[in-house]
């Protein structure tokens, strides 16, 4: 696994924060984020249900420019 750090939620202290990485080997997005509470989780299910091996994860909007570096480096242009 090649697991490339793309960046961690700017407003934090560097403990409990949110972070995007990505894996080249597989080509996915790695996301940890804030997890979702019950009254989130229910809204989500409306949707469809959440298999055990899914998790509805919560990212703060300040980290938008965080996820289109995550889009680059999909594409290849700003992996670390």
């Amino acid at each position: 696994m090649t697991l490339h750090f793309i960046a961690m939620d700017p407003e934090t202290n560097g403990d409990h924060c949110p972070t995007i990485w990505f894996d080249d080997d597989v080509q996915e997005f790695v996301i940890r984020g804030w997890k979702a509470g019950p009254d989130l989780k229910a809204k989500c299910l409306e949707s469809g249900p959440i298999p055990d091996t899914e998790a509805v994860v919560r990212l703060p909007v300040r980290m938008a420019e965080v996820l289109s570096e995550m889009l680059d480096a999909a594409a290849g242009t700003a992996v670390r």
